[in-house]
């Protein structure tokens, strides 16, 4: 089930989310065993960061609610890292974060250096105070950082949206109309809060998070459908991705990709061979492609504006 994606051959349309298994090249190269087609790093920073005090991280049965904190060892500290990815045989999104456009664009530069197949900017975090979301609810701020990073990079730019935007189908145009080869959407909604009744007060130290998995799936379902209608870059879909089906549905409102973040959690390391082989059989007993369902949602509507990703034959 091979797609091309911004001229990369993928081996099929699944994506690990950045930030659920690190940096290290052993885990990253395991997940592309296990049937991920792209995998996403952890997000990158500007100057090294602990992140957040446990708990960090709730399970509430029907998804999660976290405020990790965007820990980094900083752009500059991770030698080791880079050194070890550089023999890969797997594709690997950068993911990055600043503070400030400045901070993105030193960030983004270096990193490109390493060569990495894809970067993607991290516009979206609602769990930090200085970081993340601040560029992504605002069409100005998201152009700007988007064409700040484009300037230093020579690589194809994926930017990571946030369902907090008050509309996230015109932070999209905005990303592409600065150059943004794809959108990623949609980091954790939020932030929420969960309060231990008998310690009366809130359970993370943080007090407050971003909630993820299949009790967001339809906040993700709705943005993917929406950016759909706005941009004609590709999309890669991500929020409470579980099962095949729930592939099909995020393809349908019209993603290229689809990513799988907390589904890891749920279903272990073997959920993208899972997940690709629920998607295949679906596929083959609708007696369709995936080329056939993107975007299958909107065809009683107005005609969208997508040019049709190169895909081999399913």
């Amino acid at each position: 089930m091979t797609i091309r994606f911004l001229g990369k051959t993928l081996k099929n349309p699944l994506v690990l989310a950045s930030g659920v298994l690190g940096n290290n090249k052993e885990i990253l190269e395991r997940v592309h065993a296990s049937g991920c087609g792209l995998v996403t790093m952890k997000s990158i920073g500007f100057a090294p960061r602990d992140g957040h005090k446990n708990p960090t991280v709730i399970d509430l049965g029907h998804g999660m609610i976290n405020a990790v904190g965007l820990p980094t060892p900083g752009y500059a500290h991770m030698e080791a890292e880079w050194e070890a990815l550089e023999t890969r045989d797997f594709p690997i999104n950068a993911s990055i974060y600043g503070g400030s456009v400045k901070e993105y664009q030193t960030v983004a530069k270096f990193v490109s250096a390493k060569n990495p197949d894809f970067i993607e900017i991290n516009i979206s975090c609602p769990n930090s105070d200085q970081h993340g979301m601040i560029f992504g609810v605002n069409e100005q701020s998201a152009f700007d950082v988007v064409a700040a990073v484009k300037q230093v990079i020579d690589l194809p730019l994926i930017a990571k949206l946030t369902p907090q935007a008050p509309d996230i189908a015109k932070i999209a145009k905005a990303c592409e109309d600065a150059g943004a080869d794809a959108i990623c959407a949609i980091n954790t909604a939020g932030p929420g809060m969960v309060i231990d009744i008998e310690a009366q007060m809130p359970v993370l130290a943080f007090k407050k998070g971003g909630l993820s998995g299949p009790m967001i799936k339809p906040i993700a379902i709705r943005c993917v459908y929406d950016i759909y209608r706005e941009v004609s870059i590709p999309i890669i879909g991500l929020g409470g991705v579980t099962t095949g089906k729930d592939a099909v549905e995020m393809i349908m409102a019209g993603a290229s990709l689809v990513g799988i973040g907390s589904g890891v959690r749920y279903r272990g390391m073997g959920i993208f061979n899972r997940v690709n082989q629920e998607l295949d059989d679906w596929l083959t007993a609708h007696d369709t492609t995936i080329k056939d369902i993107r975007g299958a949602a909107h065809k009683k509507d107005a005609v969208h504006k997508h040019v049709p990703l190169e895909e081999s034959p399913q």
